[in-house]
């Protein structure tokens, strides 16, 4: 197939917010298989590509909750820039482990850490909870898991690719 007539390939990114990483070590062992989704995929913003803003893209994959003002302005960007916003792994899906913290107050335990509140105007202000991306912006797919494994990601791409509606996704907003 010549180039003029190969498909277009959809522009995906990816962002870690308040999480381990764990669902982007997920997606890389997918292994020999980046080889083959690259025929398809261009990669935006990533820690793949070391790209910090997001621009236009087909899909955007987001891991982890929202635990600071960043997190809150990333994910805004990445909801008005991607057409298929998707909620990656239990942190963005539920808030995951670092909701634990939601029960605490948040003064207190910066106190409790720091032995005194950080009053830096580099550091993010910190959420009184952690969310989960849905309570602030929409989202069209969440894959679950902690973190979903590397089948139920190449699954899922695949489904995307082709056009179809994805069948490793146990949630669905509408």
């Amino acid at each position: 197939m010549s180039a003029v007539n190969a498909p277009r390939k959809l522009r995906v990114a990816t962002v870690s917010l308040a999480g381990c990483f764990g669902c982007h070590m997920s997606f890389l062992d997918i292994d020999e298989r980046l080889f083959e989704l690259i025929e398809h995929i261009t990669f935006d913003r990533s820690p793949l590509t070391d790209i910090k803003t997001v621009g236009p893209c087909d899909i955007g994959l987001v891991e982890g909750g929202l635990c600071n003002a960043e997190n809150v302005e990333v994910l805004r960007a990445f909801r008005a820039n991607c057409r298929v916003l998707v909620a990656v792994g239990a942190c963005a899906i539920t808030g995951g482990l670092p909701a634990l913290r939601n029960h605490l107050d948040v003064g207190d335990m910066l106190q409790a850490v720091y032995g005194e509140v950080p009053n830096d105007p580099e550091l993010p202000l910190p959420l009184n909870k952690v969310h989960p991306i849905h309570e602030v912006v929409r989202i069209d797919h969440a894959l679950p898991g902690c973190p979903p494994s590397a089948d139920a990601f190449w699954q899922f791409l695949q489904d995307l690719i082709a056009g179809r509606e994805p069948t490793q996704v146990l949630i669905r907003y509408d």
